[in-house]
């Protein structure tokens, strides 16, 4: 069969151990053991993790400086009926590392991509975080430079949701002191070695942290911030605020006459007929 006549292949994206390799599932062991071709971010670091599973696999590195270009030549695999797996060094794929441009091209040339699911950073801090929130916001790498680090801090100041960020060791005790510069004294959570020895786990207030992380810092951090505190509206303090305030609020005419006319010691029949010529408009 020619390559022109081959039904394409599958990507299959897979997430790799962030530190114990006893997180490697039996269906990624499969998945890098059927695989054609199996591209990397670091063809050293992913050989190593073939040796302990006794995999022999053809590896070809495709990291963020090169991730647009090789992304053709993979395409050209797949679609020819390969099976290529892609994984980044440690983790999900695509989860601030390498990913997304692979998937977008395969995606747009009509091949199957497939998830591995697996260890993620992310998942692991949010699941040991105690968290009653639905809702976060993940934002990856916080910036390199101080100014745009601010700037970006600033954007997400108000957002009542638990801010996520992945930080570098060497970084970690900037990005904490513009984090309080920025966002006050806010509680958060610091985990660092995920899954690792060394793994640790601390809580307290920005200041608390950034005191502990004073002397040398080792290992990758994921830092979770408590959102922004909800800000309670105030009531307006003339009639036809307060007339305006209670119908935005839901509240039936008759309650907010009833009230309206005890915080301001009115008789009830005024604010009734200010409340009339009000309601509608």
């Amino acid at each position: 069969m020619s390559a022109s006549a081959a039904k394409p292949g599958i990507l299959h994206i897979a997430a790799t151990p962030i530190g114990n390799l006893g997180d490697i599932s039996q269906r990624l062991r499969e998945t890098l053991a059927a695989a054609d071709l199996i591209a990397c971010e670091d063809t050293r670091h992913t050989r190593k993790l073939l040796s302990h599973l006794n995999i022999s696999a053809k590896l070809t590195s495709c990291h963020r400086d090169n991730e647009q270009q090789k992304a053709v030549q993979l395409i050209e695999r797949l679609l020819a009926g390969e099976k290529v797996a892609f994984v980044s060094d440690a983790g999900t794929p695509g989860l601030s590392d390498p990913g997304a441009a692979l998937v977008r091209a395969a995606r747009a040339a009509g091949i199957t991509v497939v998830p591995v699911p697996g260890p993620s950073a992310l998942a692991a801090a949010l699941s040991v975080a105690g968290l009653t929130e639905s809702a976060f916001y993940f934002g990856g790498f916080l910036a390199a430079k101080k100014s745009a680090r601010r700037k970006q801090l600033a954007a997400l100041k108000a957002l009542p949701c638990p801010l996520v960020f992945y930080e570098a060791p060497h970084r970690i005790q900037a990005a904490l002191q513009d984090c309080l510069y920025m966002l006050g004294d806010r509680p958060a959570q610091l985990f660092r070695e995920l899954t690792k020895i060394h793994e640790e786990h601390l809580a307290g207030p920005l200041s608390g942290l950034l005191e502990r992380m004073s002397g040398k810092a080792l290992g990758e951090f994921v830092l979770l911030i408590s959102g922004a505190a909800e800000r309670q509206e105030e009531k307006p303090g003339n009639l036809d605020e307060l007339i305006h305030w209670h119908r935005d609020q839901g509240s039936s005419l008759k309650d907010a006459v009833r009230q309206i006319a005890e915080a301001l010691d009115l008789p009830k029949s005024q604010v009734y007929q200010q409340a009339l010529r009000l309601w509608e408009r």
